[in-house]
């Protein structure tokens, strides 16, 4: 267990202030074991988070937990022990966990857990999050139910006055071949 000083130091203070700016600005969190990655690889997968409006930043242990709560977040020191880096993100955190997830299937980048509206995910549950399909699927599904039923309605309703036209045009034609007949 790590002693903890009565008083921050000036210079810590700054950097604690600058990792809360960042908690404020985002709605969750994905804490992440960067161990073993390049400078080219963590610069690529700020790349695909940055496409989903998220950050990646290396944050120190001890400051992102003095940030967290002063920002009254439920504890998260489980989570900040060894190297860490967290995502920041404003939006689509399941997307955002996805990427990471996906990210560290061909480096060496481990999830260890996050927060979701203010809500503690192990590691296990947020690989379970990111299976779960984003705003944009949900709604772009949400559409295509509601539109279903009117599409059906439209299909049905086109269908009487066009029965009732090729009706018409063969009893016209059958019409049309007896008087030719006679």
């Amino acid at each position: 267990m790590a002693l903890r000083a009565k008083k921050t130091q000036p210079g810590k203070v700054e950097a604690i202030e600058a990792v809360g700016a960042k908690i404020a600005s985002a709605t969750d969190f994905i804490f992440t074991d960067y161990r073993g990655l390049t400078v080219e690889q963590i610069t690529a997968l700020r790349g695909q988070l940055r496409a989903k409006n998220a950050e990646y930043h290396i944050v120190k242990n001890n400051f992102a937990r003095i940030a967290f709560e002063q920002k009254q977040f439920p504890d998260v020191s489980g989570l900040l022990v060894g190297p860490t880096a967290v995502a920041f993100t404003k939006a689509d955190s399941n997307e955002v966990a996805k990427i990471i997830l996906d990210f560290g299937k061909e480096t060496s980048v481990k999830l260890k857990g996050g927060l979701v509206d203010k809500a503690f995910y192990d590691k296990v549950q947020m690989e379970a999050f990111s299976r779960l399909p984003g705003k944009s699927q949900l709604l772009s599904m949400l559409m295509s139910a509601m539109n279903a039923p009117m599409q059906n309605l439209v299909y049905a309703l086109n269908g009487i006055p066009t029965k009732l036209v090729r009706t018409l045009q063969a009893v016209a034609d059958q019409k049309g071949s007896q008087g030719s007949a006679e």
